[in-house]
């Protein structure tokens, strides 16, 4: 009966959301955030904790869950997780996030899917958490288009779909939205160089860049964020090619670059901090100097605990944060719907832009002024 009144309730907000235009994606968002391949050393392993603000916000969230069965219900409710898989730091932040969240101890059964960056495979696994009949569906879209057949398949089954991370463009049939603005980190990082080359009396930029796996939101919103910058200030884009959100294929294409284009680039942008780890490998191999006061500009995204580690000890000069602790607010969507109200249909999480220099406080994106922070031992110590 439970699963019933649900799914009418589901009907009524979709009804509601219609009636008033609501978008098929969050505003200005392309989002990667999530992206990259899973390293094995102990540097570029996860850190099981939240950076400065957002862990003390997935710690709150954790223990209202402890203290509440089931999203507040008294209830075990099942839990479909339809991941993009495991090839970054960010990824496995993001998967542990959402098994701490959803333990049997917080009153869920959590059902997980590793789709391995298989479009095909996401699709089947979100289908069968529709025949196991589960009470909500948790998905991180490998691709942004080819969704609307089956969150219809879900919408009909009366399972509410929460989306995470990246964005779907071709269907609005989801309960909420929980990620990141990649458009606005793209924009973030060309705002910080745009600043960063005046302060350093930089008077040219010739940029590579290294994208993420292609189709991807997090992909597209970065590089059409960075492009307009590029656009606005007569930058040059001498190259952009995707790495696959891996470190090897950070690796491979930076390889390529150097052999191509060998003393005509000064700033490499990486869209990923495991993308970054690989350029740098292949520019530390060839012998070119890069980071803080070098030849060769290094900006990241996603700021994992070894990527500001690598800012702190100057090598990569600027990594702009995507959180990966989405878990916490998901649980407050759903907790929303238990109780029968209509959460928000974007829930935008809060991140932070890091920095190795004390030389700029703050950059203006979209009108909105964002400070820098500049990372020491503590914020490491905080990060995932």
């Amino acid at each position: 009966m439970k699963r019933k009144i649900v799914s009418v309730m589901m009907c009524a907000a979709v009804t509601a959301a219609l009636l008033a235009g609501c978008g098929s994606s969050p505003s200005g968002s392309q989002n990667g955030g999530g992206t990259e391949e899973e390293n094995e050393s102990d540097e570029n392993a996860s850190d099981e904790n939240a950076s400065d603000d957002n862990a003390s916000d997935g710690e709150d969230a954790d223990n209202a869950g402890s203290e509440s069965s089931g999203g507040g219900s008294g209830e075990t409710l099942t839990i479909g997780f339809a991941q993009v898989g495991h090839e970054s730091d960010w990824r496995t932040a993001s998967t542990k996030s959402c098994q701490d969240v959803f333990s049997a101890e917080n009153g869920y059964d959590l059902q997980f899917v590793d789709c391995d960056n298989d479009p095909a495979a996401q699709i089947e696994a979100v289908r069968g958490f529709i025949q196991q009949a589960v009470d909500y569906i948790i998905l991180d879209p490998i691709v942004s288009k080819g969704w609307d057949t089956v969150l219809t398949e879900c919408e009909d089954a009366g399972i509410p779909v929460i989306v995470i991370d990246r964005t779907i463009e071709d269907s609005d049939k989801y309960v909420s939205w929980v990620g990141s603005n990649f458009k606005t980190e793209g924009l973030a990082a060309g705002e910080w160089l745009k600043a960063y080359a005046e302060k350093k009396g930089i008077s040219e930029i010739n940029a590579l860049v290294i994208e993420g796996s292609t189709g991807a939101s997090a992909t597209l919103g970065r590089t059409e964020g960075f492009q307009e910058l590029a656009d606005a200030n007569g930058w040059k884009i001498v190259d952009s090619q995707t790495g696959d959100f891996t470190e090897a294929g950070g690796q491979e294409v930076m390889e390529s670059y150097i052999k191509s284009y060998e003393g005509q680039f000064n700033v490499v942008v990486c869209q990923n901090d495991n993308e970054a780890f690989g350029a740098m490998t292949a520019m530390k191999n060839a012998g070119i100097e890069y980071g803080v006061d070098k030849d060769v500009i290094v900006i990241s995204f996603d700021a994992c605990t070894a990527g500001l580690k690598r800012v702190m000890s100057g090598e990569i000069n600027a990594d702009f944060e995507c959180n990966p602790l989405a878990a916490p607010e998901v649980e407050n969507v759903i907790k929303q719907l238990e109780a029968g109200e209509e959460p928000e249909k974007e829930v935008f999480m809060n991140e932070h832009c890091f920095v190795n220099e004390d030389i700029i406080p703050s950059i203006t994106v979209n009108g909105a002024e964002q400070e820098l922070t500049v990372v020491t031992d503590e914020i490491i110590e905080a990060q995932y």
